[in-house]
């Protein structure tokens, strides 16, 4: 029987694991490396993305640290154009085997076991067991198995869905979708139902209507409706501070002055920080969900919304809804957008004995996030001071969700800022675009100063005011 021996044994080779790895290697020069993944290829969930998928934020701080993605350009064309460049799904799978490849494993410190699964990975010693094959690695881990799955998403194409599909019906996943053309009769489709209210059903529909599918041909169901980041609020480049270092400092000055949830998003929204598809709708959720301006003019040509709670069953004729059934024309390709982003886990410790368990530590930054639990893994002594510098931040279900997402980032930040070392690091690392952006601004600049002076100053007001929301939405009706 095959055996390793390694010092942190990585579960998972997606995004989450590879930056963690390339922060480790970066400053622990003894550290060694294993990776045991089920797939064939590093990349994660973005080996079985649909074609069209793109990042939703910036390529210019997704990733590892030590590599960057993408030639920082920003598009010309399409409904991203004038901001900086989004990856596709194809690049991004690109650029994580090109971490792999010519990164990590010529560094001497890295070995990694594809369609492998690890199997009784604890007390110092795991096994990892070929999907091929059968046959079982052991492996002895000198300090810490590293779970880099925590945070896996969901994707539609590896996700069955969660209701009935009678015969006859016509259900495809987005993947699907894009194959269609090439596979279909000559007669296109009567139309289509995008099943979903993420951002795969955004995707989707921006895809459609983007390809020449009239809006009226498609129908849309819509569970719950959605706040939205404004893409324009995410940019890197120095031309966009005011939107996106002047937006933070408007999302202080909305949670200062915020009453309640509702009025904290319609301040956010009036500001120009958040945006609905549907401005009739009160949206009951928050995921992140990024799109530009561009995209949600798109959307909005969509009116046959579908607003009856979740599918329970697609029949020939008909959606059997949460709240009834809706009759549907005959001929409908139905779009299954349904699989969560992000599967439903709770928090725990991010250090732990023998164990590490990679979570979100300033929200919504996978990668950063998993670069900063190595860097403090590499640098400090003790599991509590570790623990105290990196609080995992609750990934938001619904839209008081993002109170408790904001107040546990700003926890962290407040952390990190006292402590030098993991400040001077965070502002060399790309992975924390806007904090390079601040470290920038010129002393004699005065707009771009007074900016993060109140910024600075609104910060203790707002969370004091964020734990008194949190609080009322905690309190029984």
């Amino acid at each position: 029987m095959p055996a390793l021996l390694t010092d942190y044994l990585v579960i998972g080779a997606g995004a989450t694991g590879l930056a963690f790895a390339d922060t480790l290697l970066a400053h622990d020069r003894d550290a060694h490396i294993t990776f045991v993944d089920r797939r064939a290829l590093p990349g994660g969930h973005w080996n079985d993305a649909y074609p069209f998928v793109t990042l939703h934020q910036p390529s210019a701080f997704y990733g590892v640290n030590s590599l960057p993605l993408g030639s920082g350009r920003k598009d010309t064309l399409g409904s991203n154009a004038g901001l900086y460049e989004l990856a596709t799904g194809a690049e991004v799978c690109s650029y994580f085997q090109q971490v792999m490849q010519r990164q990590l494993l010529p560094s001497g410190r890295v070995h990694f076991l594809p369609l492998h699964e690890a199997r009784a990975a604890d007390a110092g010693t795991a096994q990892a067991v070929s999907l091929l094959s059968g046959a079982v690695t052991e492996i002895t881990v000198r300090r810490r198995v590293v779970d880099a799955s925590h945070f896996m998403p969901e994707v539609p194409a590896t996700t069955p869905p969660a209701y009935r599909v009678a015969a006859g019906v016509r259900l495809l996943t987005p993947t699907q979708l894009a194959q269609l053309g090439p596979t279909t009769a000559a007669e296109p489709p009567a139309g289509y139902c995008i099943v979903g209210a993420g951002k795969t059903a955004m995707d989707a529909g921006v895809w459609l209507l983007s390809q020449g599918v009239p809006p009226e041909r498609i129908h849309w169901v819509v569970p719950r409706d959605s706040w939205l980041v404004r893409r324009e609020t995410t940019q890197p480049g120095a031309e966009f501070f005011m939107h996106s270092m002047g937006g933070m400092l408007e999302q202080m000055r909305a949670f200062t002055a915020a009453r309640d949830v509702q009025d904290l998003f319609l301040r956010l929204e009036a500001s120009g920080q958040m945006c609905r598809i549907d401005p009739t709708q009160t949206p009951r959720m928050f995921h992140y969900a990024t799109l530009a301006e561009a995209e949600v003019r798109l959307l909005r040509q969509i009116t046959q919304v579908i607003r009856r709670g979740r599918v329970l069953a697609i029949e020939p004729d008909a959606l059997v809804m949460e709240a009834g059934r809706v009759a549907m024309p005959p001929g409908l390709v139905y779009v299954n957008c349904t699989a969560s982003a992000v599967r439903q886990r709770g928090n725990e410790p991010i250090f732990q004995p023998g164990r590490i368990v990679p979570q979100l530590v300033r929200v919504p930054l996978v990668t950063f996030s998993a670069a900063v639990c190595a860097y403090v893994e590499a640098h400090y002594p003790d599991d509590a001071t570790r623990n105290a510098l990196c609080r995992p931040v609750p990934f938001p279900r619904e839209v008081s969700g993002y109170i408790a997402a904001t107040l546990v980032s700003q926890m962290n930040q407040h952390a990190w800022n006292q402590d030098k070392a993991l400040r001077d690091w965070m502002r060399g690392t790309r992975l924390d675009g806007f904090g390079q952006l601040a470290a920038e601004v010129g002393r004699d600049d005065a707009e771009k100063m007074a900016v993060l002076g109140e910024l600075r100053q609104c910060m203790a007001p707002a969370m004091a005011n964020a734990q008194r929301l949190l609080a009322t939405v905690a309190q029984p009706a």
